[in-house]
């Protein structure tokens, strides 16, 4: 029988039993998850940024609803998640300030703008993509909160790939005008979403804990070629080509390879040299202060 703290958590974590907020955990598991967690969040509701733009120049009504659900669902998302690391005691308020003074990160491809109406359909059909396969993982993570939040959420960012793909399709399918301005989008956003995923594990200071407690399931590099075998069959079908000169199919190994990540820039962007990272920044901070009073009308 388990006498230790530390004895009751690695029973829990080697027989794949959730930890849940009250259970005893090292402080290192949990400062590595409210950093994870909170960057989640982070994400999720500063990707609300590039498509929050277009919604006043959707194309159609219907265009125009989806992409106000969307949104919509993108800033639920970030509620889940700050809940979710609220559990582990750190407060709303610090995850924010970490946010708006940089000590925080999120996702690097939030950082890139959105200069099309294609753009939104490369965001839906690539970035929500890419971010499914790794949230699918992360249904399975050790920690009993994140993985019950990541249900909902996977269910929800299925709908928003498949909305991304209907825009690549049509504009893919219509005028020379519209392919064009499709297969831009996807020149652009293809090395962004590749790089969401992260550096080979190997080169991760947080990768080997994670693994070791169960957090991550299936490392950076497999999840990245689960992406990129989906998707090179999805843009074959709808008659548009990955930007890679170097792309072949390894009938050997099953898998499409490609031509090595440009990560100097992943490393210059997350850091904030960006397109974007200034503008991102400031307009949270922006609206976040033109609500405090709605906050504060909250606690009266």
């Amino acid at each position: 029988m388990p006498t230790t703290t530390t004895d009751i958590f690695t029973e829990k974590i080697e027989r794949d039993l959730a930890i849940e907020p009250r259970d005893p955990m090292p402080e290192e598991y949990r400062r590595h998850l409210m950093r994870q967690i909170s960057q989640h969040a982070h994400s999720e509701v500063i990707g609300m940024q590039p498509e929050g733009n277009w919604i006043t120049r959707a194309p159609s009504l219907r265009a125009k609803m989806i992409l106000l659900a969307k949104i919509q669902d993108e800033g639920g998302h970030g509620l889940y998640l700050y809940s979710a690391a609220e559990t582990l005691g750190i407060s709303r308020e610090e995850m924010i300030e970490q946010l708006q003074t940089g000590k925080a990160r999120y996702s690097s491809v939030f950082n890139y703008p959105a200069l099309t109406w294609a753009d939104i359909g490369a965001i839906g059909w690539l970035v929500d993509g890419a971010a499914i396969v790794n949230q699918v993982m992360l249904q399975r993570t050790s920690y009993g909160p994140y993985a019950r939040a990541m249900v909902r959420i996977c269910k929800e960012e299925s709908f928003h790939q498949r909305q991304g793909y209907e825009i690549m399709a049509k504009m893919a399918a219509g005028t020379p005008e519209q392919h064009e301005m499709a297969q831009d989008a996807l020149n652009r956003w293809w090395a962004p979403a590749l790089m969401m995923f992260g550096p080979s594990d190997a080169e991760s200071l947080h990768s080997k804990a994670a693994f070791q407690w169960k957090i991550k399931r299936e490392s950076n590099d497999a999840l990245r070629q689960k992406f990129i075998d989906k998707t090179v069959q999805q843009t074959e079908v709808i008659g548009l080509k990955v930007p890679d000169p170097n792309l072949r199919f390894n009938a050997e190994t099953g898998h499409y390879e490609t031509s090595p990540l440009n990560w100097d820039e992943f490393h210059r962007v997350i850091n904030g040299d960006g397109p974007c990272n200034r503008q991102r920044l400031e307009h949270h901070r922006k609206f976040h202060e033109e609500g405090r009073w709605v906050r504060e009308a909250c606690q009266c």
